[in-house]
């Protein structure tokens, strides 16, 4: 716009930026230096002072007095002076210009107004931490003046289940001293990661600014006053080289070239993260409900988070024994269990798994005592391996024969992950295995189960490191 045409208006509402100078775009500067009456909150003229005309009437007011402000700009318009009014940042953005056109609405005035952009708050925080504000992004203001909590605690819910980058404004002030941690507690209850990348600038673009790159976790929310912008990333936001930054996709292909497990990976976040926003207690322990979403996650059936049982501390027991050496054997009572185990895993923690079904001295054993060749190949795996994880995903027979074996002091299993199914011996083998106290166990209550079921809870027992920041599928 020339200066001509900006002469016309008689109200020019223009955002000064953050509180810089070098922040003020040159249309803005134009406004203010040929402006007759300037109006604003009396903080914000400090900024602008230098850019006034000598004889230029400055009238300020305090907090809350917006609709005063507005009311006054009008009425200086129809004297026929030149007016501008300013607003911090954006003037469209939490700003004046929305309460100026609809006032101009309800006064039915021929006054016209001309709106002039300015850089906002949250694009300087924004660059001063880095770019992360690289792809879908929402702005939400914490105060709740205008705005019922329970609207704004809707629109944080959405934006945390979104997976917005969520710059945030008014996140705190003398009165309203708990909504950021309630709005912190939100996005992980929706599935965000403690370790989210946040950066919060206080006092962006002006003399004592200071910026701070956290997680979502660590933020320290007794740093963050009225005059900070808090920006929390995405779940592709990182930190590199002291940057926040959250990429827009250009490097995908070439990961997905170099990385081909990533697509598979992502794809299982975001399943887990659907899951657990559908579970009906959000409240689980971490070490129940990381083994309760591979469950769900492999059979899409929510009444495993009725059915599934983990003693105390199973999985971080069991996890516990395979990465510090104590346990480097799992059992499986068939094959296709032990192929569903994740080989990547296994490779990195360097354990082995084996199933005796196929052993050459099963059949003649179990033909010789008339038992079932899977009993018969956990009796040979307890000679050989008395304290490996014993894994069961078809075979209740095979989970009866160690629970004999145990009685009978010959085995002592690290864990027992117990997920037989059918409709005979199938519920038995699992009351059975619930009485060894001493041993952790995961099991599958009822007639359900499965092989695949029961080699998504040995995967769950291994990545259970993974865990706390919810990303599974590291060995696809």
């Amino acid at each position: 716009m020339n200066l001509q045409n900006m002469k016309k208006s008689l109200i020019t509402v223009v955002g000064i930026g953050p509180g810089s100078m070098e922040d003020i775009t040159p249309a803005v500067m134009a406004a203010l230096q040929s402006a007759e009456v300037v109006i604003g909150y009396k903080y914000y003229f400090q900024f602008v002072k230098p850019l006034l005309l000598p004889d230029a009437v400055c009238i300020d007011t305090g907090m809350r007095k917006e609709q005063e402000r507005a009311q006054e700009a009008f009425e200086q318009a129809e004297t026929g002076k030149q007016v501008c009014v300013i607003s911090s940042g954006d003037s469209g953005i939490y700003g004046m210009a929305p309460l100026l056109l609809e006032m101009q609405k309800e006064r039915k005035s021929n006054i016209e107004i001309n709106v002039l952009p300015g850089i906002t708050a949250f694009q300087k925080a924004a660059s001063l931490l880095g770019a992360p504000m690289g792809h879908d992004f929402c702005v939400i203001s914490m105060s709740d003046l205008m705005t019922p909590w329970s609207i704004i605690e809707k629109r944080i819910r959405a934006a945390a289940a979104a997976d917005f980058i969520t710059a945030v404004y008014n996140p705190k002030s003398e009165k309203r001293y708990w909504q950021l941690n309630r709005l912190r507690e939100i996005f992980l209850k929706e599935g965000r990661s403690p370790e989210t990348v946040v950066g919060y600038v206080h006092q962006a673009g002006r003399t004592d600014e200071h910026a701070v790159i956290t997680t979502l976790s660590d933020l320290d929310i007794d740093d963050i006053d009225m005059f900070t912008i808090v920006i929390i990333g995405n779940s592709q936001s990182f930190v590199s080289n002291g940057q926040f930054i959250t990429p827009r996709g250009y490097y995908r292909d070439k990961e997905q070239e170099t990385e081909g497990k990533k697509i598979g990976q992502q794809i299982m976040i975001e399943s887990f993260k659907t899951i657990a926003k559908e579970l009906k207690d959000a409240s689980i322990p971490l070490d129940r409900k990381w083994p309760l979403l591979h469950a769900i996650h492999t059979t899409a059936d929510f009444e495993m988070e009725q059915l599934l049982l983990v003693d105390n501390k199973a999985t971080e027991d069991m996890h516990r024994a395979v990465t510090g050496g104590r346990c480097k054997t799992i059992i499986t009572d068939v094959t296709m269990a032990a192929s569903g185990i994740r080989k990547g895993a296994l490779s990195r923690l360097g354990v082995e798994v084996k199933c005796y079904l196929d052993d050459p001295r099963v059949a003649p054993m179990a033909q010789q005592l008339n038992i079932t060749r899977t009993q018969a190949g956990i009796r040979l795996a307890v000679e050989e391996h008395p304290d490996a994880i014993y894994v069961f995903g078809n075979a209740p027979t095979a989970l009866m024969e160690l629970c004999q074996l145990m009685r009978n002091k010959k085995a002592n299993p690290t864990g027992i992950i117990a997920a037989p199914v059918g409709f005979v011996h199938v519920c038995e083998s699992k009351h059975m295995v619930k009485t060894f106290t001493q041993v952790p166990k995961i099991i599958v209550d009822g007639r359900k189960g499965g092989s695949n079921l029961a080699a998504t809870l040995v995967n769950a027992v291994l990545t259970y490191d993974d865990a706390q920041q919810l990303l599974p599928g590291r060995d696809l």
